[in-house]
């Protein structure tokens, strides 16, 4: 085969195996943690919008890092009052004025569909969306804003089950229906939206979060950084007073 032949079909090749269908949600958890050279550290400040059902808003700014997979840090406010929340591999802290007010267990989903699972073993994701009441033997495609979708947890036209959405041909998450933790009895259609890039992977800059039609909740992220050092004591409780990645 002449070199420039075989160029293009090593060029072909490569784009029939990123745009190859798969058929099952163990295959579509592998193809997202191939698909892509993930960030491992991410640092953005947020500006976090609560809209109420009498029409009035509540905004507030909080600053997030995370480190890949498994532990994200949010400071609710200014970072000096020290509060906000710690999630680490499953267990969330909650911190008022640096002390820790409550500690309970917590999956963090939209960490683990929009992040983790592109820096894990594709075992581990599964493991966890398994736990947390995902059937992955439902499957099924669909389309989402326009695109062709992969739709895992219920069948076609159920939006009453416990399900995620990845766009079929970048293999980003896109959307999440779950029951609120608020109200069981109604759900939450969670969407990642305004897709940047980021080195050679992507964040989604704004997070919607919709509940019975009607938008809830809105995150939009700004000075979004990709691969930060972070020092490891921003993870860890003991010193969530004293570390401040923001300073």
């Amino acid at each position: 085969m002449r070199p420039k032949y075989f160029l293009l079909f090593l060029l072909l090749a490569g784009t029939l195996a990123q745009t190859q269908t798969v058929t099952s949600a163990d295959a579509l958890v592998q193809a997202m943690r191939d698909r892509y050279t993930w960030y491992h550290t991410l640092t953005f400040t947020q500006k976090s919008t609560t809209y109420n059902a009498d029409g009035t808003t509540k905004v507030e700014t909080w600053y997030e890092a995370a480190s890949l997979p498994g532990k994200l840090r949010i400071d609710i406010g200014a970072p000096s009052e020290n509060n906000g929340y710690l999630m680490m591999d499953g267990t969330l802290t909650i911190f008022k004025s640096g002390e820790i007010a409550k500690t309970l267990p917590y999956v963090n989903i939209l960490l683990v569909l929009g992040f983790d699972v592109y820096t894990q073993s594709a075992e581990t994701t599964e493991k966890v969306l398994k736990a947390e009441g995902y059937d992955l033997t439902r499957f099924h495609e669909d389309t989402w804003e326009g695109k062709p979708a992969y739709v895992v947890g219920a069948d076609k036209d159920d939006l009453k089950t416990k399900q995620f959405w990845i766009e079929k041909d970048s293999l980003l998450f896109v959307r999440v229906i779950e029951p609120s933790r608020a109200d069981a009895t109604k759900m939450d259609d969670v969407h990642f939206t305004n897709y940047q890039k980021l080195g050679s992977a992507w964040i989604a800059a704004r997070v919607e979060v919709h509940s019975e039609g009607k938008l809830v909740f809105s995150e939009d992220y700004t000075d979004i950084q990709g691969d930060p050092k972070l020092d490891a004591a921003t993870f860890q409780p003991e010193h969530f007073a004293a570390t401040h990645w923001e300073k």
